[in-house]
């Protein structure tokens, strides 16, 4: 399943690492930051919940950017 999100982040270079963060996120299958357009697309493992997964890409994210939003 593939789901786009709309994002809130500061910088281009925390964007890239959000989406590092998100790749490495236990139930994504993979995960693309566009920060031009502020969204995050994020194809989940089969089988995973994208409520419980997005929470954790968001533990993940505001670790490295403490202020960072994703809408879900």
């Amino acid at each position: 399943m593939k789901k786009t999100y709309k994002i809130e982040v500061d910088c281009a270079n925390c964007a890239s690492k959000m989406e590092t963060a998100a790749k490495k996120t236990e139930g994504v299958k993979d995960a693309v930051v566009n920060y031009m357009t502020l969204k995050m697309k994020v194809e989940f493992e089969e089988g995973a919940d994208p409520q419980e997964v997005m929470g954790r890409v968001l533990n993940a994210c505001r670790k490295i950017e403490p202020d960072c939003e994703i809408f879900y």
